[in-house]
């Protein structure tokens, strides 16, 4: 599933220009009509292996469906670079969902879950989070290398922000503030997020719990930056990332006690009975 979504993302950030992009973007969704259709082409992998999987589970075609929406609105951005394609903050949180919430939606059939439906608008929220990380990470690098901006544009009119001042890597009261606020929506999906994290069957509560706080570990280390996103990347190195490890057991499995969630097999077939 991570390979089928990554092709997608790679087919427009890594065209040369924005109708190779389109072009790859319109190959790779017939691909994925193909296996929903019951005909992959069997000489392609990861058609293959995408055939094999929703043999298995019910990942729905509407969320790539989703993800392609949000990729288009890259290519928009390519497109047209300098427009504004957010213009306000349910339009950024739109696209959060359709290119990370929706990966909620493809994990919790595969990794199981002791409430689907309940789960379902969690795994949306934490979708939402960790791609509004990314989106506040890496402000200053897309800028450089592609010309986007994915901030609101009403926000940014609000806190007195324009993307020249951005490209010229200079920091201010308002975009400082404006981060800090974009950070604070952030943290409340998080924690819609966490709320079910604990109810997935396994060990897959123990990944995505560990990828949750990483992703929250790299919002820590732009706030200690002082939101500074223009200048340098935020990131975790790999025993910060490996120091979360004991917390996040801890914090599943007080979710499963608080919850009366019957611990899970740890064979490691996610998937599985809890």
């Amino acid at each position: 599933m991570y390979a089928v979504c990554r092709t997608g993302d790679d087919a427009v950030d890594e065209a040369p220009d924005p109708r190779t992009a389109a072009a790859r973007l319109d190959a790779w969704w017939a691909g994925v009509e193909a296996v929903y259709d019951d005909r992959p082409d069997l000489n392609d992998p990861l058609q293959c292996a995408l055939a094999w999987t929703v043999a298995r589970w019910e990942v729905p075609l509407s969320a790539f469906a989703e993800l392609r929406e949000g990729l288009n609105t890259d290519l928009r951005q390519d497109a047209r670079p300098g427009e504004a394609q957010v213009r306000t903050v349910d339009e950024l949180l739109l696209y959060c969902h359709r290119v990370g919430g929706v990966i909620g939606a493809m994990i919790v059939p595969i990794a199981g879950h002791r409430d689907p439906e309940r789960a379902l608008p969690d795994a949306w929220a934490l979708g939402q989070a960790m791609q509004l990380t990314n989106v506040l990470r890496d402000v200053g690098e897309d800028l450089r290398e592609r010309d986007r901006c994915y901030l609101p544009q009403e926000w940014m009119d609000r806190y007195g922000v324009d993307r020249e001042t951005l490209r010229r890597g200079e920091l201010n009261e308002g975009y400082v503030a404006l981060l800090d606020r974009l950070a604070g929506v952030a943290d409340d999906l998080y924690a819609r997020g966490w709320r079910s994290i604990p109810g997935l069957h396994g060990r897959a509560a123990y990944a995505v719990g560990l990828a949750a706080l990483s992703y929250q570990g790299i919002g820590d280390a732009l706030r200690r930056n002082g939101h500074d996103n223009l200048r340098r990347r935020a990131h975790l190195s790999g025993p910060a990332r490996l120091a979360r490890v004991p917390g996040t057991v801890l914090r599943v499995q007080r979710g499963r006690l608080r919850r009366g969630c019957p611990f899970a097999s740890t064979t490691g077939d996610a998937g599985g009975s809890s």
